[in-house]
């Protein structure tokens, strides 16, 4: 102790070599002292000189630590100061002050010393599994500092820390011990450990997953306050993001286990004075990530469907909701609330129905789709709220017809309030299109135009939108009032970008006017429009102005490509002639590719949110991204056709439509067929199982006849216990329902007791005879009297006995004869039930049959109709057109959907 005294008093007063020979003659005892209070002192000394000396401390002392560690387990005190060494040399932690400059200045040139000490410490393999066996011990002084070193070689070089540990035997399931252990310091930085171990690595996170990991962390939370807790919910929520994210099978886990209903709770925010603490706000935002993390659009559709099902079934969308329609939530909490609702309803019509339903708790209550919307248009809300408001109202219409349809029809003047007393999504949208801010304008394009996505009903109807412009002038389209905008360029003072409007509403056109011929009609129909597209694309404008020239040709090709030739004016051919002679085929095509080419286009295409820094950034919609890529090719394709090959093409497309509707009336008579085959199949299986019931009630009124046998039988054992029944029986006859052996029985009984009561007769007869002998005998005649009497009393009670007997068994017979007949009479009903169900199940079988029978026609008629259309593909494709299969159409749809799926995060709004 007293050489530690010295080594630590002298630290700074003697020159460099002095501390590095200290460290030198430590290491020294370290190695050579066989008495275990000297080792243990010398690595105490190391351990006091490691965060100053880092350096000298970890090249000559790491070698002797790590044989401490080999060699001296029996004592935790060694092993523990052992540890904290290393882990100062290793960690990059400063944790107290540097007070030496030329200090300072060797570790700035060493800012890797980290790594290369950790890259040192696990060359040998064996010494992370050391460290592994030694988190096993129990002691504090052992395990924590046990726990830290292994994380800090975790944040050094954790790729490869991570691959030692997944091949060490139970590596990863003795870390998972920590986060059981009672002291709460060691399983807190268990935590953090565990979230090292697992980042990046998904066998390591199945692993993770597979020990139980969900539970015990959902617990952590919950000791913790959830919400309300501190810094441990938040690591905690971490690992669970790391262990989550991008694992299918881990996210499978996690909903097949119930976890998703013990996220509700954290969600039951309370009114509270006390307001929301920083903390509060970190972890509620870490909460709302982890929802996100389980149905993000990037998942498989079906993990992400069955996960959007749980959230609604256990109630945790309308807790969400809740908190989107509440008063004084932080609007970074709101924001990303609004953002965890759109990602929860995207694509799942169960959960879009029931945010439809949802209201405000205003006066009068509001949907709350038209108070979002609200907040979209309202340029005094913050930008990245707006941006979530607008990305929750496309989640509302992804793949969502019916909702489309309800946001049209608020539009049409049939559902428009007429007393002015509500305000409703469509008029907010029009709203937004035509005020003077840009971002508004922009905003309500992209909305309306999703409302149109993919549903050509809804842009016929929307055609039917009319606006009041002006007093006393005549209502104009909704088409024609954006082409009007549109052809006002920057003579509208705006406030925000100056493209942002001209760029939303050509994106909006686009989209109404592809495949929809009746609404590029309406578009042509007005003759300034096609003059004005052909002027903005042909004029030599700045490269500001690219953008707009390039959406104009796109529009202008898209006039061309859905024209049905339906207006003499602008005939495709037509068309075709104008841009030729006024702008010049290649130019057009030129300016068309100045979309894709855009720096923003590949941003916007990434990923379905809308999320952009600023909003001068807020100019492609993910949507119209993957209409430019679908339409972009097939529009320089038609431009370049001539005449004839357009109407070779339209020969050979309206002959494939016709063998499509053939195929199509095939097939839907087909489907309908097979639907007739299941409700078949299921008729029989009704009908088996009727008859499987009626057999069993059979087989029960059997057993219940036999019973009634049996009781019977037993009743006439009784009965007739003293008397053996003789005599033959009638001819096979039956009266009244009995058997004639039952008769023979009865009549047996019946001459029986006619006998017994002759027999009696003559018994009495010669009694009366005995007695009047005894009379002579006897000189009291009045006894003689009396016992005659007695006895003749006695005759004729017995005799009556036997008649009564007689009569209640002819009862009990008649009675068992009466339920005998009843339950013949059942049985004769059940076998003609079954004998008709056999019947109509034969007729079922033989309508399968003939069904079966005219399904294989109809394939052999549909296989000869594919090998027509075949043949007239190769037509097509000798024609120079190029042909399109429907596994390319269907793949590129899939990447498609897989691209939208990539939406970040929505956000919150408050009333």
């Amino acid at each position: 102790m007293n050489f530690l005294r010295g080594v630590m008093g002298g630290q700074n007063a003697g020159p460099q070599h002095t501390e590095a020979e200290t460290i030198q003659k430590l290491c020294d005892r370290v190695a050579s002292s066989t008495l275990l209070d000297d080792r243990r002192n010398a690595v105490r000394a190391l351990k006091s000189l490691s965060k100053k000396y880092r350096l000298e401390v970890g090249i000559q002392a790491m070698e002797h630590l790590i044989r401490v560690l080999q060699t001296d387990r029996s004592d935790s005190e060694i092993i523990g100061y052992a540890l904290d060494t290393l882990y100062n040399i290793i960690s990059n932690d400063e944790e107290e002050e540097v007070g030496d400059v030329e200090e300072e200045n060797s570790t700035r040139q060493n800012e890797d010393l980290g790594s290369q000490f950790t890259e040192i410490f696990i060359k040998q393999q064996e010494n992370v599994t050391l460290l592994l066996s030694l988190l096993e011990e129990f002691d504090f002084h052992v395990r924590w500092p046990g726990v830290k070193l292994l994380t800090s070689l975790l944040k050094q070089l954790g790729p490869q820390v991570q691959q030692i540990i997944l091949v060490s035997p139970m590596g990863v399931s003795r870390l998972m011990d920590v986060l059981a252990d009672s002291r709460e310091v060691i399983r807190n930085d268990g935590v953090l450990l565990l979230q090292a171990l697992t980042r990046s690595n998904g066998a390591i996170q199945k692993i993770v997953a597979f020990e139980n990991a969900f539970e015990r962390l959902l617990d952590i939370i919950t000791e913790e306050g959830s919400s309300d807790g501190g810094i441990v919910v938040e690591d905690c929520l971490i690992l669970l993001q790391n262990l989550l994210k991008n694992n299918n099978s881990n996210q499978n886990f996690f909903k097949e286990g119930s976890y998703i209903q013990r996220m509700k709770p954290w969600f039951e925010v309370r009114d509270e004075n006390s307001g929301w603490s920083a903390q509060k706000v970190t972890s509620l935002h870490l909460m709302l990530q982890l929802v996100r993390v389980l149905v993000s659009p990037t998942n498989p559709p079906g993990a992400t469907s069955s996960c959007q099902k749980a959230m609604f079934q256990c109630g945790l969308l309308q807790q969400l909701c809740t908190i989107l329609m509440a008063t004084g939530v932080p609007a970074d909490i709101l924001t990303e609330t609004i953002n965890t609702v759109s990602e929860v309803i995207r694509g799942c019509q169960v959960n879009q129905d029931y945010f439809a339903s949802v209201n405000a708790p205003s006066n009068p209550p509001r949907p709350a789709i038209v108070v979002l919307l609200m907040s979209m248009v309202n340029e005094r809300q913050p930008f990245v709220l707006r941006c979530a408001v607008l990305y929750c109202f496309q989640c509302f219409l992804y793949k969502n017809q019916k909702g489309q349809g309800e946001i049209v029809s608020t539009l049409l003047p049939s559902t428009i309030d007429a007393t002015g007393n509500s305000v409703s999504a469509g008029q907010l949208l029009c709203g937004g299109l035509f005020s003077t801010d840009s971002l508004s304008n922009w905003c309500a394009a992209v909305a309306l135009a999703h409302a149109l996505q993919e549903n050509a009903t809804q842009k016929e109807q929307l055609l039917r939108v009319q606006l009041a412009t002006s007093i006393g002038n005549p209502p104009v389209s909704l088409l024609q009032q954006c082409t009007n905008i549109l052809s006002q360029g920057d003579k509208i003072d705006r406030r925000g970008s100056k493209i942002q409007t001209r760029v939303g509403l050509l994106m909006l056109l686009c989209t109404w006017l592809s495949n929809c011929p009746i609404a590029v009609t309406h578009f042509l129909h007005n003759t300034a429009n096609v003059p004005f597209l052909t002027g903005q694309i042909a004029e030599n404008l700045g490269e500001e102005e690219h953008l707009v020239q390039g959406l104009c040709a796109l529009l202008l090709g898209i006039s061309i490509y859905f024209n049905d030739n339906s207006l003499e004016t602008y005939l495709k051919e037509k068309l075709k002639q104008l841009i030729e002679k006024r702008i010049g085929k290649e130019n057009f095509i030129e300016k068309l590719g100045f979309i894709s080419k855009h720096e923003l286009y590949s941003r916007a295409s990434q990923k379905p949110q809308p999320n952009f820094p600023s909003p001068e950034y807020m100019i492609f919609d993910h949507e119209f991204t993957k209409l430019v890529k679908e339409l972009e090719g097939v529009i320089t394709k038609a431009i370049y056709k001539s005449s004839e090959e357009d109407k070779k093409e339209e020969e050979v497309k309206k002959t494939l439509e016709q063998h499509d509707n053939i195929v199509t009336h095939y097939k839907n008579m087909i489907r309908e067929q097979d639907l007739q085959l299941e409700e078949l199949k299921h008729q029989i299986s009704t009908l088996k199982c009727q008859n499987e019931q009626l057999q069993t009630a059979v087989t029960q009124q059997a057993s219940q006849i036999q019973q009634q046998k049996d009781q019977y039988n037993l009743l006439k054992v009784q009965r007739g216990k003293d008397n053996q029944l003789q005599g033959s029986s009638s001819d096979g006859v039956q009266v009244n329902g009995v058997q004639p052996e039952e008769i023979s029985r009865l009549r047996e009984e019946i001459d029986e007791l006619k006998s017994n009561q002759q027999l009696l007769q003559s018994q009495l007869a010669e009694k009366d005879s005995l007695i009047e002998n005894l009379a002579k005998s006897f000189p009291v005649q009045g006894e003689s009297e009396s016992l005659r009497a007695a006895s003749a009393a006695d005759v004729e009670g017995r005799l009556s006995a036997l008649l009564q007997e007689t009569k209640e068994l002819q009862n009990e017979i008649k009675i068992l004869s009466e339920e005998r007949t009843a339950l013949k009479e059942q049985l004769d009903s059940s076998n003609s039930t079954i004998a008709i169900l056999q019947n109509e199940k034969d007729k079922l079988e033989l309508e399968i049959t003939d069904s079966k029978k005219e399904q294989d026609d109809l394939l052999v008629l549909l296989a000869d109709q594919d090998q027509k259309i075949l043949s007239l593909k190769k037509k097509l494709k000798d024609l120079g057109h190029p042909i399109v299969e429907e596994d390319e159409l269907e793949s590129g749809d899939q990447d498609d959907e897989d691209d939208e799926s990539e939406d970040g995060k929505d956000h919150g709004l408050s009333i």
